[in-house]
């Protein structure tokens, strides 16, 4: 369900002063306001979501100063400002430069990561993924994982290659702004 404000493109600050509402999902795509009945996550999405976090942190510690931060847990991210678009995030690593250029008060990371990490629940469906990846790389998001539990697959999409599909049987590596990470798929499901 998609509502847009009368002047056909809500603008930042009339989506950050929408009131919560706990069981609705809500994301900014190019000023378009995109509601949805909040995902309902199993606990294949949790207990991937939580390996995935383990072994990008464990390659993150082992990069030198400055190495940006990790986060999960739908993060807020504002994608960027005109037209405005701002999503929640499964996992994502953003760089050194944009951690730092964080405010305090602020809550949600301004500024694309380098890594997003979408990891698909049973109620996802398959326009609002595409949306999201299109979001992403139009934000000069330099890669995009799409975490697929149920097949035990990663799609990575990147914006200028064709989408790659990995298995439990292949290691995901030199990977543009990942520097020297090497992911063996099979780790994220077992």
């Amino acid at each position: 369900m998609s509502i847009v404000s009368p002047a056909g493109s809500m603008t930042l600050a009339e989506f950050l002063a929408l009131p919560p509402d706990d069981g609705i999902e809500r994301e900014l795509i190019r000023g378009e306001l995109k509601e949805r009945p909040m995902t309902r996550r199993n606990r294949s999405h949790a207990k991937t979501e939580a390996r995935i976090v383990r072994l990008l942190g464990t390659w993150l510690v082992a990069l030198s100063e400055p190495r940006g931060e990790i986060y999960s847990g739908e993060v807020g991210c504002i994608l960027h400002r005109d037209p405005p678009s701002n999503v929640g995030i499964d996992v994502a690593y953003f760089s050194a430069e944009t951690v730092a250029a964080q405010s305090d008060a602020s809550t949600m990371v301004d500024g694309a990561p380098l890594l997003a990490v979408e990891i698909l629940s049973p109620s996802d469906k398959h326009e609002d993924i595409a949306e999201k990846i299109d979001a992403y790389l139009k934000a000069q998001v330099t890669s995009v994982w799409i975490v697929d539990p149920h097949f035990k697959t990663v799609t990575i999409h990147r914006g200028d290659t064709e989408p790659e599909l990995f298995n439990i049987k292949q290691l995901i590596s030199d990977q543009p702004g990942l520097p020297g990470l090497q992911l063996a798929v099979r780790d994220l499901f077992e």
